[in-house]
């Protein structure tokens, strides 16, 4: 499927919520889409590089990092993982860095800005619960569409 997110809010006006305009592409996919699975964490990626070390195929990992532009919730070890493990993609409300090396990973990656400063690994955070920013809630086992003009969700699997 052609991921391109005007034409799915066209097609679906019913189906489509569209994510408030903050996140920029990272990753060497443009477009990406799949099943949500969630993250909720805190400057600590422990929980993200678990997630994204299972096996990924048709999803898309959500990241709720608490909008913190304090370090980056992802770089391109744990990228390079989840491309390998067949993620679609990750949409984090936080940073990444590596930002060169993410570019040339075969792995959709949205997020608010780049950030040098590796993450405290203190095994803290959650998994699979509706998380709340950019103005809509995502929730695990909805669909999330992502291209360079947004990101969209919907309840179900869109195309």
């Amino acid at each position: 499927m052609s991921i391109v997110t005007p034409d799915l809010c066209d097609a679906f006006p019913d189906l489509t919520q569209v994510a408030e305009p903050l996140f920029a592409n990272f990753g060497g996919r443009d477009a990406f889409g799949g099943q949500i699975q969630t993250v909720k964490c805190f400057e600590d990626n422990s929980k993200v590089k678990e997630q994204l070390a299972l096996p990924g195929q048709g999803k898309v990992l959500v990241v709720d990092g608490g909008g913190s532009l304090r370090c980056a919730l992802l770089g391109d070890q744990v990228a390079a993982q989840a491309a390998q493990n067949g993620w679609e993609g990750v949409l984090i409300y936080g940073c990444v860095r590596d930002v060169d090396r993410l570019a040339e990973t075969d792995l959709g990656i949205q997020a608010l800005a780049a950030h040098p400063k590796k993450t405290e690994k203190r095994g803290l955070g959650d998994v699979n619960l509706a998380l709340t920013f950019a103005g809509l809630t995502f929730h695990p086992g909805h669909f999330l569409y992502a291209d360079n003009n947004g990101v969209i969700i919907s309840p179900k699997a869109l195309g």
